[in-house]
């Protein structure tokens, strides 16, 4: 039995862990969190713009609603909401762009979880690990282009 159990274990524990990246995409900024349970978040920045823009996609499609929020929690609770969003990818992906994204780095970077929603639906996702990376993704644009 230990020879099947140890396996395993190892196998479990090299699974790939949900994590906060920032990054670089040409010109653009990037900050991803990737969860297999509980989707992708991708936020970009185009410093030339300057345009940021959040896009929180699930396996499920989104519904249609009037409103779309992240309140954070744990820290420096904050609840953020907009009517500005838009559906892709066969309701999926749920977008937002503006230019200017304060609140939503702050509340990254603050608190221990962010709870995505837009109607009836919602998304909840550890903020473990993202302050540094969204320290990183703030400070992209002063970095020269790759």
């Amino acid at each position: 039995m230990r020879r099947v159990l140890v396996p395993l274990c190892l196998a479990l524990s090299a699974a790939p862990a949900a994590a906060w990246e920032a990054g670089r995409s040409g010109s653009i900024c990037t900050l991803t969190h990737s969860d297999p349970e509980a989707g992708e978040i991708r936020l970009t920045h185009d410093p030339a713009g300057p345009l940021y823009t959040i896009t929180v996609t699930r396996t499920e499609p989104w519904p249609e609603a009037p409103v779309f929020g992240i309140a954070f929690g744990g820290g420096a609770e904050l609840t953020i909401t907009t009517d500005r969003h838009i559906l892709s990818d066969e309701g999926r992906a749920l977008t937002v762009t503006d230019r200017g994204f304060g609140n939503v780095l702050a509340g990254l970077a603050r608190n221990e979880t962010a709870t995505i929603f837009a109607g009836p639906a919602a998304l909840t996702v550890s903020l473990e690990g993202a302050a540094p990376e969204v320290a990183a993704f703030a400070a992209c644009e002063l970095a020269p282009s790759v």
